[in-house]
């Protein structure tokens, strides 16, 4: 059987901010845990201290780098949990976010937590997914 994802959705509402509230997968299924990714070079070393904007682009590519790794991409993301220490300075730069998912065309089931602090100070924004192929 063939992977089959279903968008659930009983309101509208979270299709014009890029999510769905919830994915049901059906099939045959790989499944991916993505560990939280962060704004970090790729020998280890934060980059992009206090500009939220770049942070959450590179922490996106973080994570498409680990999505292919494992032979996926972004449209096989199902669950994005973002957690920022900034919910107010996250809102004008989530664009950046949604417009890449739009282009992939998914919109994971979705959660955003502010949090206190990220374990590597200047760190503003981290993403958590969970990917099926």
């Amino acid at each position: 059987m063939a992977l089959q994802r279903t968008a659930v959705n009983p309101v509208a509402w979270s299709l014009d901010m890029g999510f769905n509230q919830g994915e049901l997968v059906s099939g045959e299924t790989r499944t991916l845990y993505c560990s939280g990714q962060t704004a970090m070079s790729a020998d280890g070393r934060p980059v992009h201290d206090g500009d939220m904007a770049a942070q959450l682009a590179l922490s996106l590519d973080n994570l498409e780098a680990v999505l292919a790794e494992a032979g996926m991409s972004l449209e096989n993301l199902v669950r994005l949990n973002v957690y920022t220490t900034d919910v107010d300075l996250l809102f004008p730069h989530y664009g950046v976010l949604a417009s890449r998912l739009g282009a992939a065309k998914v919109a994971p089931a979705t959660t955003m937590l502010g949090v206190t602090r990220l374990a590597i100070p200047g760190q503003l924004v981290e993403l958590e997914g969970t990917a099926v192929a």
